[in-house]
């Protein structure tokens, strides 16, 4: 009898235990993911509180929160965002702080950097210090629900475990940091570099040709009030004559990244009201769709909450909308009697100041009236596995010197964020606002960054104005220039007054719309200034949309939200044709095909859209090219202004090809126009398909990751990735999309008719993988199916309660 081999008689014990070994880990791994799901049913006791709080969850896990108090209430929101989003809670504050690299270790350090130069912690210290008492009452039961929410898990939430680390206690003054780390998002991630590179521009071309470089773009500008911009004229030869200078180099790197500068995803939204006297049920309409990076879960939390208010109907108030994991505030919704959303209003928030350093002392700067001490902070970084780092920050008392002018002066930023009036819990007071117009009166007290306001009232009123309480008063130097505020009178010399913040109510079009794009003209816009101002056609199309229909119900404004018509490459599609109508080149035939039946969407499976698309930004680039060299040949580091839209000096430039401001590579302008379609014929075409096979939604797909994803192995990424749907939509039309990034939420309400309200949200309502609300509501998101904005049956129910008596 022959022996088997001795390898045989070695898998034979070591497969099994092998697979053992997997099994026993998978089950340990799912036993301690498990044991990070939040609470749903059953009862909790807390000292905390004064009366129980219910706490029902719907199939979309909606948290709706009924108590007797809204302090019980606070505890409670509390407890509910620790329980389901914590980790990403930790994430904002440490963000916001530079704080992330002690958590996920030197990959942060960069953020960290950046974001530490604003000392934002000691920021918001400072302004929680200043706070009313109540609303340091109301942060301080919300921290406190927080922490309990986090010891009440079994195990700690299972990003720390992968990440090995523990989770800090939460203090009242953080949920001040997750508003911090809005204006981040909102506000350019607080570097200001679009000003530094319109400066190179200005310093390295003729003024004339810098202004039509950067001239807004009348033919698609829909403010709510002020007169269209100034259409633009190519400056003549005797300003700039291209011929006469070096040609630009044909650089694909430079065509990607013009590409990338001039159609930047911004973080912004959509925001829409009808008057009463457009809708069946007499009450006033809003649409919202806020959009941001698009994350897993989503940063909103589906929130209802009811408490007792002699100020309501009834005398319960009930708020129904999303709340803000980290703050206890309800950020967009209706409470019965006002609606209310939010765009970003690209108002000019961030000033360079020129810091001029005394010459015998470089410790000291000249100010108004002598010379003031610049104070130096030590920041120390820690780094997860790695030596701490410590950041040496220049303060002036501007803000910190963190650039250089174009003839190297030291810059300081001037920024609302740093401000500790810029920090507060006022905008929860729109819970309990009776009115369009009494939301409106609140708005310019709130501590958050200055966004549009929208609002809609049960009885038919519409209104908008800024919402926040940061616009600086300028005096004595052009804000879009560094300046120098060393002279009495000059820089920011105080803030706006609620009188003199632009507002409109019940227009005479009984609508108004906001997109990121200029609202407003003449002083009011000399108020706000220009960030970087949305080209306005999302706007104009929702505006047009709007005009378009007699009548409204909620759906209407999710027709419009959802609307991906592709009216701004309209005219892109024209020219493209009558260029290749010209053409005597074979090759570039199938282009003229695919493009000539223009379907007008940005549908995935638009291949005439994507082809299009690509024909624009290659003649943006080419055509910007002459004016990037000459600029980079004095700043080499210089990058076309982000957010500084060039349509309208493109298009004027290939409709009256002025032959002076042509690259000189070119015969002529017909012949830019045809190496731009080869472009788009020999990239996209050499890919498997050809051209045929390049649609829209290949390269236009959902992207909504974890944050932790990207450090797991492909399956187990895809255990907690949202699934990669192609999406329509793009960023120049109302419904905006693009990977990672798009409408956060979709909200439609009229005040006092919640029952009929929408309300879409991607990505879920938790953060735990086992959780029967991790990705809820995802899909009805992806196609644009209406999802109900009240709660539906409840499903489960906990309860807090106080001690036991």
């Amino acid at each position: 009898m022959t022996r088997p081999p001795r390898r045989a008689g070695w898998l034979r014990w070591t497969v099994p235990a092998v697979l053992a070994l997997l099994l026993a880990t998978f089950l340990a791994g799912g036993w301690l993911l498990a044991g990070s799901r939040a609470q749903l049913d059953g009862t909790r006791r807390f000292a905390r509180l004064a009366h129980p709080v219910t706490i029902e969850r719907d199939a979309l896990g909606t948290a709706t929160l009924s108590g007797q108090s809204r302090d019980d209430l606070d505890f409670a929101l509390g407890y509910v965002h620790a329980q389901e989003r914590f980790f990403e809670m930790d994430l904002m504050r440490r963000m916001a702080a530079g704080e992330l690299s002690e958590l996920v270790g030197p990959a942060a350090l960069d953020v960290d950097i950046d974001h530490r130069r604003h000392r934002l912690r000691a920021v918001t210290e400072a302004a929680y210090a200043q706070l009313p008492a109540a609303q340091r009452h109301q942060l301080e039961l919300y921290a406190a629900g927080v922490d309990a929410g986090l010891a009440a898990l079994r195990v700690r939430p299972w990003e720390y475990l992968l990440l090995r680390a523990k989770p800090q206690p939460w203090k009242p003054a953080d949920s001040l940091l997750v508003i911090a780390a809005m204006y981040f998002d909102l506000n350019g991630d607080g570097r200001n570099e679009r000003e530094l590179h319109i400066a190179q521009m200005r310093a390295a071309l003729p003024g004339a040709v810098a202004d039509f470089l950067l001239s807004p773009d009348p033919t698609w500008e829909a403010p709510l009030d002020g007169d269209l911009s100034r259409a633009p004229y190519p400056p003549g030869a005797d300003v700039l004559d291209l011929r006469q200078a070096k040609p630009a180099a044909a650089d694909a790197k430079l065509a990607a990244a013009m590409a990338s500068a001039t159609g930047a995803e911004r973080p912004g939204s959509n925001s829409f009201a009808v008057s009463g006297r457009l809708t069946t049920s007499g009450a006033a309409l809003l649409a919202n769709d806020m959009h941001l990076g698009l994350r897993v879960p989503d940063i909103w939390f589906r929130t209802r909450l009811r408490y007792p208010d002699a100020t309501a109907p009834g005398g319960q108030r009930d708020v129904v909308g999303v709340s803000l994991p980290g703050t206890p505030a309800m950020v967009v919704g209706s409470n019965g009697q006002v609606a209310w959303g939010f765009t970003n209003s690209y108002g000019d928030w961030l000033d360079w100041v020129r810091v001029q350093r005394d010459p015998h002392d470089p410790a000291r700067y000249k100010v108004p009236g002598g010379w003031a001490e610049i104070r130096t902070h030590q920041e120390t970084i820690r780094i997860k596995g790695a030596p701490s780092r410590t950041l040496v920050v220049e303060d002036t008392r501007w803000g910190p010197i963190l650039g250089k002018d174009t003839d190297g002066t030291p810059l300081a930023l001037a920024w609302i964020a740093q401000q500790p009036r810029a920090y507060d819990l006022g905008l929860m007071q729109l819970e309990r606002a009776g009115s369009a117009r009494q939301a409106l009166d609140l708005a310019p007290g709130f501590g958050m960054p200055p966004q549009n306001l929208l609002v809609a009232d049960r009885e038919g009123h519409i209104g908008w104005t800024i919402a926040g309480n940061g616009i600086p008063l300028r005096n004595g130097f052009d804000p879009q220039r560094p300046a120098d505020w060393s002279q009495p009178g000059t820089g920011w010399t105080g803030w706006a007054a609620p009188a003199q913040y632009p507002r409109i109510e019940d227009p005479a079009g009984q609508r108004l719309w906001t997109a990121n794009n200029r609202t407003v003209g003449g002083a009011a816009l000399a108020l706000l200034g220009n960030g970087g101002h949305d080209l306005g056609a999302r706007a104009q199309q929702i505006r047009d949309d709007l005009h378009a229909r007699a009548g409204f119900g909620p759906g209407s404004l999710l027709d419009i939200q959802l609307d991906d018509r592709a009216v701004f490459l309209r005219r892109w599609q024209q020219l493209l044709q009558r260029t290749l109508a010209r053409a005597d080149d074979p090759a570039l035939a199938q282009l003229r095909r695919l493009t000539a039946a223009w379907r007008d969407h940005a549908s995935p499976d638009s291949v005439d859209y994507r082809l299009v698309r690509a024909f624009r930004a290659q003649v943006k680039a080419a055509a910007l090219a002459p004016f990037v060299a000459i600029v980079q040949r004095r700043f080499p580091g210089f990058a076309w202004p982000r957010l500084a839209d060039p349509e309208a000096a493109v298009w004027e430039l290939v409709s009256r090809q002025p032959p002076n401001l042509l690259d000189p590579r070119y015969k002529d302008w017909n012949a830019l126009l045809l190496d731009a379609a080869r472009h788009v014929t020999d990239t996209l075409g050499r890919e498997p398909g050809g051209l045929a096979a390049r649609r829209w939604g290949e390269i236009n797909h959902a992207g909504i990751d974890h944050p932790l994803a990207r450090a797991l192995p492909g399956v187990l990424a895809r255990f907690l990735d949202m699934p990669d749907d192609e999406l329509p939509g793009d960023r120049d039309m109302p419904r905006v999309a693009a990977p990672g990034f798009g409408a956060s939420e979709r909200l439609d309400v009229a005040p006092g008719h919640e029952a009929h309200g929408i309300l879409e949200m991607p990505g879920g309502q938790s953060d735990n993988p086992l959780s029967p609300y991790y990705g809820a509501g995802h899909e009805d998101w992806v196609r644009g199916r209406p999802t109900p904005l009240l709660p539906g049956p409840a499903e489960h129910m906990l309860t807090l309660a106080p001690p036991a008596r």
